[in-house]
């Protein structure tokens, strides 16, 4: 049968997530595009008691299965603010004992005296910000480390933490192929490999550069093919394809994301942060100053707009599209005649009381999700 079981990594009603965004930076990168500052001392301590201030006035029974630290650049903060940090969070929440707790960290602002930190803290997963492992193209997207660097930083968080993840961006000038970097981590004993497509925002330096014909992304042709060479690579050396952009050897897969994609619910705090409680989606500011007076936007998930959060979250991924909760919702799926055909092509399968898109089709899955919503 389809390897589709996922059921040790679902969440249940009486657990919460909870997100911490970092907007710190050193230098924004050229391609980035989300909500991150270069701050001085000042403005960092000031973001820093507006964000413990923020938890202590959060209130919640349920206990937290993860945590991830996220930016920005979460390992620009010192060992002194990881410290403040989390005992606020500890004094607030019942974490579970084997809670996944994770930080994003880049080769050029982590250091050993900081990873004593974060297992001091009981952070037990690294997302290593990696992107690529060529100096031109390093240099090229304004990335302040070097390959030599992120090489000797990852073997020495594997001296301190075994969960270690490595994000690769795929599409980037000149390079048709990611493999080869793909390799060198599995070599540095990384066991979860994030691969993201390049985007460019209007908003970004790279978007500019593009427009001036300063830098050529690869082409979306080329970008396909890296791809499937990279999914072709990664399943061999035992690599299971969880969800589009995602790659993890058994039991490492990231159970903050899965949480997400099983519309589990989640909190977030600081700048830009986003939450998803009792039915309601709700965002922070997106400037500091309007996350210091506490603005937020919120909606509430209407029946119709769960039923496309379903579908669209469930076929990205190994989770798959639970048939009985569309049901309840007031859609019959297995009537929709997109369905039908899908499932006798043998695109989508069902197991169970669900249904789901083979991991081979995970690149077209916008087409799928389009055509299967009510």
């Amino acid at each position: 049968m389809v390897d589709v079981d996922a059921s040790n990594l679902l969440t249940d009603k009486n657990s919460i997530s909870i997100y911490i965004h970092i907007p710190f930076c050193e230098r924004k990168c050229s391609y980035c595009a989300f909500v991150s500052f270069c701050l001085d001392k000042s403005e960092r301590e000031k973001y820093i008691n507006s964000l413990l201030d923020e938890i202590e006035n959060f209130l919640t029974t349920k206990k937290v299965k993860t945590i991830y630290l996220g930016g920005g650049t979460p390992s620009i903060l010192t060992k002194d603010e990881i410290f403040t940090i989390f005992a606020k969070l500890r004094e607030k929440f019942d974490i579970d004992k084997n809670a996944e707790i994770t930080i994003e960290v880049n080769p050029n602002s982590v250091d050993e005296e900081k990873l004593r930190a974060y297992k001091a803290v009981g952070i037990n997963r690294i997302s290593v910000g990696v992107q690529s492992l060529s100096n031109k193209t390093l240099k090229s997207i304004g990335r302040l480390h070097t390959k030599e660097e992120a090489i000797e930083k990852l073997k020495l968080i594997g001296k301190y933490f075994d969960n270690i993840s490595a994000d690769l961006i795929l599409g980037l000038s000149g390079e048709k192929s990611v493999v080869k970097y793909a390799k060198e981590l599995i070599k540095l004993n990384v066991k979860h490999i994030s691969s993201y497509m390049l985007e460019i925002h209007e908003n970004t330096k790279l978007y500019l550069e593009v427009q001036d014909k300063k830098y050529r992304p690869l082409d979306e042709k080329g970008v396909a093919k890296s791809y499937d060479k990279l999914v072709k690579f990664l399943k061999k050396r035992g690599f299971r394809q969880y969800e589009i952009s995602n790659f993890a050897l058994a039991d490492y897969e990231s159970k903050h994301n899965l949480n997400y994609w099983n519309y589990g619910e989640y909190v977030g705090f600081g700048v830009s942060a986003h939450s998803f409680l009792s039915h309601k989606r709700m965002a922070n500011a997106d400037t500091l100053q309007g996350y210091y007076k506490r603005e937020r936007k919120e909606e509430k998930i209407t029946k119709n707009m769960e039923i496309e959060e379903r579908i669209m979250l469930g076929l990205r991924c190994y989770l798959g599209v639970d048939i009985s909760t569309l049901r309840k919702l007031g859609y019959d799926i297995q009537k929709n005649d997109n369905y039908r055909k899908f499932l006798k092509e043998g695109e989508i399968v069902e197991y169970g009381e669900k249904f789901y898109l083979l991991s081979k089709y995970y690149k077209f899955a916008d087409y799928y999700i389009l055509n299967l919503l009510p």
